[in-house]
């Protein structure tokens, strides 16, 4: 079975949809990947479409909202301001990945996020959902101002656009990209075809 990398940001509510469901839709192991999905931006020269026009904003909200019910999750409570500077929760995840609670610390602030509305730009609370998961607060503080830390999310995030990813939820099977949360069924049919082009 080809290997699985699965791309995110925890400010994308489009990643937390596909984070929520991907591990049981996929047949085969996911490697959860982070990346700063504002980096891709600035590789791309794209923008949010949460940023700019207002009837854009609303329409895509909207459309996570009802998707959220239609995968049976809990209705989305939206951090106020969104989206805002996620720099420091990533490289909280970036660190959460390198000492085995990746995913778990990932899917506590994806929750938080957008579960129970809670800003990640603010650390005090990226660090609790660390905290939450068993991380060492002080510990994911001083990993996050650590050099290694950003230069291991900066590559990352570099090596993800070089492969073809312009956005999140991104998933790669042997090269090719399935961009959107919306593509999750494309990818296991992919894999149950073989692998063959989908």
């Amino acid at each position: 079975m080809p290997a699985i990398r699965f791309y995110f940001d925890l400010g994308s509510p489009y990643a937390y949809l596909a984070a929520e469901r991907i591990d049981a839709l996929m047949p085969a192991p996911v490697q959860w990947q982070p990346i700063l999905l504002g980096g891709i931006f600035a590789l791309t020269g794209r923008s949010s479409w949460s940023l700019g026009d207002p009837q854009r904003r609303d329409e895509g909200m909207a459309i996570v909202e009802t998707r959220a019910r239609a995968y049976g999750l809990p209705p989305v409570r939206w951090p106020d301001p969104w989206p805002s500077d996620y720099l420091y929760a990533m490289r909280a995840a970036t660190y959460a990945f390198a000492v085995g609670h990746g995913r778990d610390f990932a899917m506590q602030a994806f929750r938080d996020a957008f579960q129970r509305g809670t800003d990640l730009s603010i650390p005090a609370n990226v660090l609790a959902a660390a905290e939450a998961v068993g991380l060492d607060a002080a510990r994911v503080q001083a990993a996050v101002a650590d050099p290694a830390i950003k230069q291991a999310l900066r590559a990352v995030t570099d090596a993800a656009h070089e492969r073809g990813v312009t956005g999140v939820p991104t998933v790669e099977i042997e090269g090719q990209t399935f961009w959107g949360d919306d593509r999750l069924q494309d990818v296991a049919a992919h894999l149950q075809a073989g692998g063959a082009a989908g």
